[in-house]
C-alpha cells in the first residue's frame, strides 16, 4: 500500500482540535489519541510529537497506549477496517470458515492491508457478541452469524 503523505500542518491541527475537545489533560489521553487516529487514519510518529510536547507526556508512554489499544493505529490502515473475533465461540461454529473466505476473498493476511488502500484485515479477541458468532465487524458495522457464502456479499455493501 502507498502511504499517503501527510501535511506536517493538518497533523498540528488534528492535535490541537482533539486536545481543544477533551482538555490537555493526561485523563483525556485515550480519546485525544482516539480523536486523531479518527481523523489521519492512524496515528503517525509526528502526531506522537505534538501529543507529547503539548501535554506533556513521554513519548514512549504515548507509543506504548498508541501500541496496546486495538482501535489505534501507529501505521496506516484501508479506508474500511474489518476485524474478525478469533475468539473460541466464534471459531466452534465456523469462524475458521469465515476466516478464510475473508482472505481468500481480500488476498490479506492478518494486520495486511490491501494495495488500493480498501481495506486493513486485523483479527481481535472477543467481541462481546459471541451468542451471534462467528462476528466480523467492518468500520462500525456488526455482523453476526456470518456463513461463509454471505462474505463476498458484506464486502460488497462498502466502496
Amino acid at each position: 500500500m502507498t502511504v499517503p503523505t501527510i501535511n506536517g500542518n493538518a497533523i498540528k491541527e488534528a492535535v490541537q482540535s482533539a486536545i481543544d475537545h477533551y482538555g490537555a489533560s493526561r485523563e483525556e489521553l485515550i480519546p485525544i489519541l482516539n480523536e486523531i487516529n479518527r481523523v489521519i487514519g492512524y496515528l503517525p510518529g509526528e502526531a506522537l510529537e505534538e501529543v507529547s510536547r503539548k501535554l506533556r507526556v513521554p513519548k514512549s508512554q504515548l507509543f506504548s497506549v498508541a501500541t496496546f489499544y486495538q482501535m489505534l493505529s501507529t501505521r496506516p490502515r484501508g479506508k474500511h477496517l474489518i476485524q474478525f473475533c478469533e475468539s473460541a465461540p466464534c471459531h466452534v461454529v465456523g469462524g475458521r470458515e469465515i476466516w478464510q473466505a475473508l482472505q481468500d476473498q481480500l488476498g490479506l493476511s492478518s494486520g495486511e492491508t490491501s494495495e488500493d488502500g480498501k481495506w486493513t484485515l486485523s483479527t481481535t479477541s472477543c467481541l462481546g457478541i459471541c451468542g451471534v458468532g462467528p462476528v466480523i465487524v467492518i468500520d462500525e458495522d456488526i455482523y453476526g452469524n456470518v456463513t461463509p457464502k454471505q462474505v463476498f456479499d458484506i464486502l460488497a455493501r462498502y466502496d
